[in-house]
């Protein structure tokens, strides 16, 4: 698959969401309630809208999808998914770990994703076929010999629901869980992806939380699929696992379903 219009695209999307993101970080900005109760701010709301109008003009045929303005139809078999900031609560905490999530789903599968940091500068890409990269320089997980080894990682406790949450907190009992990360968002899947942490654990992400990490997980050499251990698609049901060991795979996916 020869993506590299594609790829060109991707970085000036991520390039104009930098530009729309920077001047608002760490500024006395307001911010409204969605209708889940997330907070969404002018940032966001600024940086989707230039990175539509730039997809709207190159690939007129492509759907767009997006956490802000919703889903645009198309006729290629092919989306553009946006999250313009993933982790608008640390952006309004002034945390320079959210990330512009820019991919490219082509027939329910991701293909290319982007993570981009507008605050530290650094912009991680995974493309099928293609080793990922951090700022153009190759990027590889760590290996994990042991799950009893692993740093786990999850954006947050509350973000589970009861059962949800029984399962996760056996599966990190069973991990070096005093080194557990709390909080991260994104940035999270871009660090196993660099080989700082070895398992991302979350449930009831939507496609533009997660789409653009497959090709950047994967690329590294690490893996993402559901609870069950199936491979993630755009039917996929938001439960999300990153193993930056794709040997640890069988021993995750069995500590969370026995963890009751």
């Amino acid at each position: 698959m020869k993506l590299a219009a594609e790829i060109a695209l991707a970085h000036r999307l991520a390039d104009a969401a930098r530009e729309a993101i920077k001047p608002l970080f760490r500024q006395p900005l307001g911010s409204d309630r969605k209708a889940d109760r997330t907070p969404v701010t002018e940032a966001d709301r600024a940086a989707e809208e230039v990175m539509r109008r730039l997809i709207r003009a190159e690939f007129p045929l492509d759907a767009i999808h997006g956490e802000e303005f919703g889903a645009e139809t198309g006729s290629s078999g092919r989306t553009w998914v946006l999250d313009p900031i993933d982790g608008t609560t640390a952006f309004m905490a002034g945390r320079p770990i959210f990330g512009t999530l820019i991919a490219l789903v082509v027939e329910g599968w991701p293909v290319l994703g982007v993570i981009d940091q507008a605050i530290l500068g650094e912009r991680w890409l995974g493309v099928t076929g293609q080793s990922t990269t951090l700022n153009g320089q190759p990027v590889r997980t760590r290996l994990c010999r042991e799950l009893g080894d692993a740093a786990i990682a999850t954006t947050g406790p509350h973000y589970f629901d009861d059962h949800d949450g029984e399962h996760f907190m056996g599966l990190a009992a069973k991990t070096d869980h005093k080194r557990m990360v709390m909080g991260g968002d994104c940035y999270n899947y871009a660090m196993l992806a660099s080989g700082h942490l070895d398992i991302v654990c979350e449930a009831n992400l939507k496609l533009h939380d997660w789409a653009a990490l497959v090709p950047i997980v994967e690329g590294a050499g690490g893996l993402m699929c559901d609870w069950n251990g199936e491979p993630l698609h755009a039917a996929s049901d938001g439960h999300v696992l990153a193993l930056g060991d794709p040997a640890r795979q069988e021993d995750v996916v069995e500590a969370l379903a026995c963890s009751h």
